[in-house]
This record gives C-alpha cells, sequence and structure tokens, in this order.
C-alpha cells in the first residue's frame, strides 16, 4: 500500500556461486588403484565421470587399459553441494557406445535434464546433510557398464552479498545477478495499440499495461496453445494488479479541469477515462527463450487482458442481493462494475488470481447534506457505517479521487463517471435504484479471476467480508481439511482476519478445468474469523456470525440485519468482537513447511503509551511508541515508525483451528537505534529495514519453498528514505516461539512497559538483496516452480516529481544508471547468473 498526497481538490490520492568441495573426494592416485571387475565387450567401451559444478571439474576414475577392449568403471565420486544450487555431472564413453543414460537411485527426487553425456539439476534443500545417488549407464553390441557418482547435499544458505543501503537509480541486486525489465506502465496488450510515447499523449489504456504495479502470480502454460501447466518454468502468464495512478505523467503537462457554462468545474472525459483504465489488472503472457534465455511478454497474445473500474463482474457469496448493494446499475445487486485500487493478491490453489481492492473509499464523492437525506429515508444506520470505512461528506463537487463524477459524458446515458458520487439524491427511489447511493458498498472485496479465460467474468467474492483488502493468502491445503484464507485491513489500528471454508479441500481440484465454479465451492460459504492477540502469547480467531456475541439487531452501536450486513461491515463487527487493533496489516505469506502465518505491519503513526483519541496504547502484539530521527533535516516520525513482521501458529497446526499462538518475527528499525526498545531484532547494515509490506514465500516446487523456505520482505518506505531506496530482503526464519519474552519501555506521550514475545535474532539469515530505484516502493513477487526465475514490481519511481521536474528516470536508467524520460512503473525478472535457486 502506497501513502501520497496531491494538494489538488480533484487530485487527492490518500492511500550463484557454485560451490564445490573436492576435499571429501578420493586421490585420483587412490581411484586409479581401485580395480573392479572386468567384462568384455564386442568393440570395448569405458565410461569416466566427473562432475562440474560451475567451472570446476571433480574427475571420478577411468583405468589406463586399452579402451577398445575392456572397461573398468569406479564408484564412489562424491561431490558437494548446497540446497537450490545447480548441479551438473559429465561422462564420457568410448565411440562405440550406442546410448547413454542417467538415472537417479536414491535420495531426494530431482528433475534431470540430460544434454549429452552431461546430466543437471537443481539440489533441493534439506534439514540435514543427504546423498542423492545418480548413475550413468552406457550401452554397446555386446552390453553395458554404469558409474554412480553421490552428491551429497547440506542445507540452503542466503548465498549471496548483502546490498548495500543506497540511492541509486537502478534495481541493484548482487552481483552475480541479473536484472532485466520485462513490463512497463502502458506497453501494448493488443495488436494494433502504438508504442508507449510515455510523453502524455497516450490513450486506450483498456489495451495496455495500467499504472502503479503491485501484486502479481506467475501462472504456468504448455508449451504450446494456453492449456494451463502450473509446472511450467518458460512460459506462462502474469497476472498484476495495477494499484493506482501517478497522475503527473499520465498527461502531457498535469490533470486538467474545464468549467462549464453553468460555471461548474469539471474534468475532461478523456483525461478521467484514461485515468481509469489505468487502474485494475493485468493479465499478461510471458515466455523465456529456452531453459535459460531471456524473458519477454506477447504482446498480441488472445490470453492478454485488463480488467479495469469498468470491467462488468459478478457479486457472489453471502451478500450477493442485499438491500446495501442495489444501484441503478445492478438493481438486484448482484452485479458490479470494475475493481480499483488493487494493491496485494492471492494464488488459489485450483489456478485463480485473488486480487484485493485496497484505499477504494477515497475515490466517491459525498455531498455534504447526504447523511441528512439517509436519516430522513430512516437509513441513519448507513451513515455509521460509511463513517467507520472512511467515506466522510465534503463540500459539493470537491470530493472523490481525481474528480471522476464530475465528468458530463459525451453519451448522456452512460454511468461510468455518476457511478463514482456516492450522494442519496433526494428525489429518486428510496432503495438506492435509482442513484450511486450504495456503489461504495459494492467495493472492498476480494475478487476472483480466472487467469486462463479471457471472457470469464471475475467474482467478488463477499464470504471475505468487505474492508481495505491488502492480500488474501491461503493456507496449506491438506485433504479432508477445511482451507483457510488469511487476510489483513490496511488502515491503522484495523485487523487481521481468516476465511476458512464450509468445505474440506479435496487433492482433486488443483486441476479442475472449470476454476471459476471451484473457487464458488471453496470461497462462497464459510466462516470469516477475526484476530484477537492476548498478552500471553497465545490468540484467539472470533466468528464474525450474525446473531451471535452481540452482532444482531440490537446492537448499539450498529444494527446488523443479516450476514450479508455483518460482512458488508467486517469492520463494525470485528470491533463489536474486541479484535487486536493492529499496526496496520499489509500482506501476509504463510510458510509452505509448517503452515505458520505472517503479517507486515508496515507503521503506525498513531501508536502511543496511552490511548488518546485517534492513538492507540501499546500492547503485546504491537509494542513500540517511539521518534525516528531523520539525517536529511526532515521531521521525525512518530509512533511504530519502522513497522515490524508478526506471525502466528495454529493450534494442532491445522487451519481449522480458533486459537493460536504468536510471537514477532522481525522489527523494523534502523541499526543505530536503541536495542534495548527500538532495534529489537538486532538488526545490523546487511539487514535493517523500514515498513515492511510485500510478504511472500518460496514455492514448494523448487529449494526456496523447501526445508527452511526461503521468505521475501519487501518495503514501502517514508521514514528511512534519508538513507536508502525501498528494498527487498530474504531470510530463512525460523518458527514460532524460537525466541523468548521480554520486556519494551516507550516513552511517547508518557511511559509505558510492555511484555511481547520476540523470535530468534535474525542475523545472518536475513539479508538485503534488493534496492530499487530512487522514490519507489518494491512490491509484488512470484516466480516459476523452479524459483529461478523471480519476477518483481517497482512501483511509482519518481513519485515525488513531474514532467518539468524528473526525478527518476527508471527504468530507461537501468542500463546505464541514468536517463532522461519519464519514470514508469514496470515488472523486472531477477535470475542468478549460473542459473540456481534465487536467493539460495
Amino acid at each position: 500500500m502506497t501513502d501520497q498526497r496531491i494538494a489538488d481538490a480533484f487530485c487527492v490520492y490518500d492511500d550463484g556461486d557454485v560451490d564445490t568441495n573436492p576435499s571429501t573426494a578420493p586421490h585420483l592416485a587412490d581411484l586409479v588403484a581401485q580395480r573392479y571387475s572386468r567384462r568384455q565387450l564386442m568393440g570395448g567401451m569405458s565410461a569416466m565421470t566427473t562432475a562440474a559444478l560451475g567451472g570446476a571439474l571433480l574427475t571420478g576414475c577411468a583405468e589406463d587399459d586399452d579402451f577398445q577392449e575392456t572397461v573398468s568403471v569406479a564408484d564412489g565420486t562424491i561431490v558437494q553441494a548446497q540446497g537450490g544450487r545447480v548441479v551438473t555431472l559429465t561422462s564420457t564413453a568410448s565411440s562405440n557406445a550406442t546410448s547413454t543414460t542417467w538415472t537417479q537411485l536414491s535420495g531426494p527426487t530431482v528433475a534431470l535434464t540430460t544434454s549429452g553425456t552431461s546430466v543437471t539439476f537443481v539440489a533441493p534443500n534439506v534439514t540435514t546433510a543427504t546423498d542423492i545417488v545418480l548413475q550413468f549407464t552406457a550401452s554397446g553390441p555386446a552390453g553395458s557398464k554404469s558409474a554412480r557418482s553421490t552428491v551429497t547435499v547440506s542445507p540452503a544458505t542466503l548465498a549471496f552479498a548483502a546490498v548495500a543501503k543506497n540511492r541509486n537509480d537502478v534495481v541493484t541486486v548482487p552481483s552475480d545477478y541479473s536484472v532485466t525489465v520485462l513490463y512497463r506502465t502502458g506497453d501494448p496488450l493488443a495488436a494494433g495499440v502504438a508504442a508507449y510515447a510515455n510523453d502524455g499523449t497516450d490513450a486506450s489504456f483498456a489495451q495496455r499495461a495500467g499504472d502503479n504495479h503491485d501484486g502479481m502470480s506467475y501462472f504456468g502454460l504448455a508449451a504450446t496453445g494456453s492449456t494451463p501447466d502450473a509446472s511450467s518454468n518458460t512460459r506462462g502468464v502474469l497476472a498484476m494488479n495495477h494499484e493506482y495512478i501517478n497522475q503527473q505523467y499520465l498527461h502531457a503537462v498535469r490533470a486538467t479541469t474545464v468549467v462549464d457554462a453553468a460555471g461548474v468545474s469539471r474534468r475532461p472525459e478523456g483525461e478521467a477515462l484514461k485515468e481509469i483504465e489505468a487502474h485494475g489488472v493485468s493479465v499478461v503472457e510471458v515466455t523465456r527463450a529456452g531453459n535459460a534465455g531471456a524473458w519477454s511478454y506477447v504482446a498480441s497474445s488472445a490470453l492478454n487482458r485488463r480488467i479495469t473500474p469498468n470491467t462488468p463482474m459478478t457479486i457472489s457469496g453471502p451478500a450477493a442481493g442485499s438491500a446495501l448493494l442495489r444501484t441503478r446499475y445492478s438493481a438486484n445487486g448482484t452485479a458490479a462494475r470494475g475493481t480499483i485500487n488493487n494493491c496485494a493478491n492471492g494464488h488459489m490453489p485450483w489456478g485463480t488470481y485473488l486480487t484485493c481492492e485496497e484505499n477504494w473509499a477515497g475515490y466517491y464523492r459525498r455531498d455534504t447534506g447526504d447523511a441528512a437525506v439517509r436519516s430522513a429515508l430512516g437509513n441513519a444506520r448507513e451513515n455509521v457505517s460509511l463513517s467507520r470505512y472512511g467515506i466522510s461528506e465534503k463540500t459539493a463537487g470537491t470530493g472523490g479521487n481525481y474528480g471522476w463524477s464530475t465528468v458530463q459524458p459525451s453519451d448522456a446515458s452512460s454511468t461510468l463517471f455518476a457511478k463514482w458520487n456516492a450522494t442519496a439524491s433526494a428525489g429518486a427511489a428510496a432503495d438506492g435504484t435509482g442513484d450511486f447511493r450504495y456503489e461504495p458498498f459494492q467495493y472492498g472485496w476480494v475478487v476472483e479471476i480466472d487467469p486462463y479465460d479471457p471472457t470469464s467474468t471475475p467474482r467478488k467474492r463477499t464470504a471475505l467480508g468487505r474492508m481495505n483488502h491488502e492480500g488474501c493468502m491461503p493456507g496449506r491445503t491438506v485433504a479432508g481439511v477445511k482451507p483457510a484464507f488469511y487476510m489483513g485491513d490496511d488502515a491503522r489500528n484495523e485487523y487481521i482476519y481468516k476465511f476458512v471454508s464450509a468445505t474440506a479441500w479435496s487433492a482433486a481440484d488443483e486441476s479442475a478445468t472449470n476454476r471459476l465454479a471451484t473457487g464458488d465451492k471453496y470461497l462462497n460459504n464459510g466462516t470469516l474469523y477475526v484476530a484477537r492477540f492476548d498478552a500471553d502469547g497465545t490468540g484467539r480467531w472470533l466468528p464474525l456470525v450474525f446473531g451471535q456475541n452481540g452482532l444482531t439487531a440490537s446492537n448499539a452501536t450498529y444494527a446488523f440485519a443479516d450476514q450479508a450486513d455483518v460482512l458488508i461491515n467486517a469492520r463494525l463487527a470485528a470491533d463489536v468482537l474486541g479484535a487486536t487493533p493492529m499496526d496496520r496489516p499489509e500482506w501476509t505469506a504463510v510458510n509452505p513447511v509448517n503452515g505458520e502465518m505472517y503479517c507486515t505491519l508496515t507503521n503506525n503513526s498513531q501508536r502511543r503509551t496511552a490511548t488518546s483519541g485517534n492513538n492507540r496504547a501499546v500492547d503485546a502484539a504491537n509494542p513500540r511508541a517511539y521518534t525516528d530521527p531523520r539525517t536529511d533535516g526532515g521531521s521525525a516520525g512518530t509512533g511504530n515508525v519502522n513497522g515490524h513482521v508478526v506471525r502466528l501458529r495454529e493450534n494442532g497446526d491445522t487451519t481449522e483451528a480458533t486459537a493460536f499462538t504468536w510471537d514477532i518475527y522481525a522489527f523494523g528499525a534502523g541499526s543505530d537505534l536503541d536495542p534495548t526498545n527500538i532495534n529489537l531484532s538486532s538488526l545490523d547494515a546487511t539487514n535493517d529495514f523500514s515498513s515492511p509490506d510485500g510478504l511472500w514465500f518460496g514455492l514448494p516446487t523448487n529449494a526456496g519453498g523447501q526445508a527452511s523456505p526461503l521468505l521475501f520482505i519487501q518495503t514501502d518506505d517514508g521514514a528511512y528514505t534519508d538513507v536508502t531506496n525501498c528494498m527487498m530482503l530474504i531470510g530463512m526464519p525460523g518458527r514460532v516461539g524460537d525466541g523468548a519474552a521480554r520486556s519494551v519501555t516507550s516513552t511517547l506521550g508518557g511511559s509505558a512497559t510492555v511484555s511481547t514475545r520476540i523470535g530468534a535474532m535474525p542475523g545472518a539469515k536475513l539479508k538485503r538483496f534488493l534496492v530499487g530505484p530512487k522514490e519507489c516502493e518494491v512490491t509484488g513477487i512470484s516466480s516459476t516452480p523452479d524459483g529461478r526465475t523471480i519476477f518483481i514490481n517497482i512501483q511509482h519511481p519518481g513519485e515525488e516529481g513531474s514532467p518539468t521536474n524528473l526525478t527518476s528516470n527508471w527504468p530507461q536508467s537501468q542500463a546505464t544508471g541514468t536517463g532522461t524520460g519519464r519514470p514508469r512503473s514496470a515488472t523486472v525478472v531477477i535470475t542468478k547468473n549460473d542459473g540456481g535457486v534465487v536467493g539460495l
């Protein structure tokens, strides 16, 4: 999530090296001295195995006999490797060998790639040293002969040099990695769409990459055709969010207004349409030239698609048809138009993409007097709801990001712009079907998209509740167990949620052909819970169920009508239940090995030692309130300025649990800050960070998600930017409870000491892997199944500049560090130069 404020009444937005160790292999003289059984072959052949990791060779054995008469093979070649490293074994056979093969005899199964007499595989990750035994066989007219090699794999480490903090205008990664730019704001997505001029004159954003790339997932495709193939590492589609816009760069000079004959200031239709269409989601096909070539996107693919705030959608789940969802566009409350301010995401086990609506409330206009109209109609409780979600009354004509509701459309029947005015019209139908007073209730949902079917209609999944959804991450799926989906509500002092499906998981659904119907099965019915974190390190999941625990029509704060009302007003329901207000819950991620859930709490300027007004007192799960100094003369930040990452373990390690234990994995802080009460994770120059935001675990299909999975942490920071641009770190976390309880004293607004639970100090198991260009946010991450390609999004580089004062030229600057063009958000591809798993 990004905080940005543009001071215009119409334009306000808020918000590897290869490891070889030959010392354990037998000396060549010892190998030569070994004598093994001989066997005559017609014409004879020989086999010699060598192991190559990087450029070094480990020689096996071959005797000095006449190769045309006899064959001598020695067992026992031992190669050392770490999880995630590329291993290449090379053997030789005499010229009269008619065929050669490599087979795996023992150890964790690996995918073998053969080329002539060589075989290559990526070592899996392991918890202890583990042997993988391979056999090379050479066959000829009279028989065959084999030789074995043993690869001893040790647990993976973060085998890269930490990237230094910097304020350069490039994406910086370790020296043994490469970065290429793949997909930029404005790039064409259909044949016949002109190349992006990047001078503010471009239009047709419904067929171009949107702005401010954010959450993202990769979905594999078969080598030919559009058939899904979850195992594909060379062809797929990327589904990605376009959270909001850098308005100043979309237009030639700046956004404009026009004054009509009645003296009313209005936004021009063309400008507003461009801004609207630059929001939403992209689905774009990407391919790789072979297993190690360059990645590119396919501009004319039939799978390419833009989903914008104008795209028709279906409302599904318990709230579908609710009276609070009726509009002039959908009189029965079952249809919607579009999705907006899409931040984080979710990749469903059945092959669909979840996009999550975050800061949608600010786009709506609500004129002064609206509350009185609603009250006069007997709907005063709607004012409570609108206020709780941040949709307040403003002077007529000035409300709503970018002023879209002021557009006078050329087609008088069009409601594309009127939908952004949530003011209740006094003369319109009282049920809301004559205006768009209930349009804000159609936003704030999780939206499911089938990335393989460009003709499908996205579905808003109301069972997952309405809020500032940051993302929606599924927990581990276990046959016969109801799956869970974890979500954060990204605003100060909001909550962490979990949805548990009413349907137990069936592994057969991983290959479902009707993917949205499968989403109906798991996402339309179940229980939404909100988290309460207790001071003793335990917690409870509190059910948001109508008729229980005060969620009734007699509730004094808000009279809930039914379960649909509870879900539409999930924040109000969570308030009633006594959930724990958190420091802006952002992305969630689930450890694929042990099922523990992590959530970034990016920061909270309202955290204090005591509750007063909008400020909240420190507590066990949010224990810091302090002043954060700056080195550039700027104003010091206050509150929980640098954020932290909380994690929880479900009781019984099951997604169905209603209780959990928790601790704090890492606290963001500058390495020079007070280690007693601020830098509680003992961060140093290699891993200090601020404002954690994006969060993602490596996939279990490769070493990055096995044994000790990699945790990728991305930052969206304003507090530490006097020292460094935003960044991405990679960690190898332990488990909940691997640290200890600790007392923390805060002195901001008084003095308060709380006891919290801190995980083991990250130390060398957390390193800075990437630093982004100027004024960017590093956000959005996915990978190919083999973990050898990582996709990262760089959002809003140069956001503080303007067309006449460019503060970044990225991605043009990526090649040389300098440039002249306007900055653009973009997706980058990161690979390891030796082809190994990124991060290991």
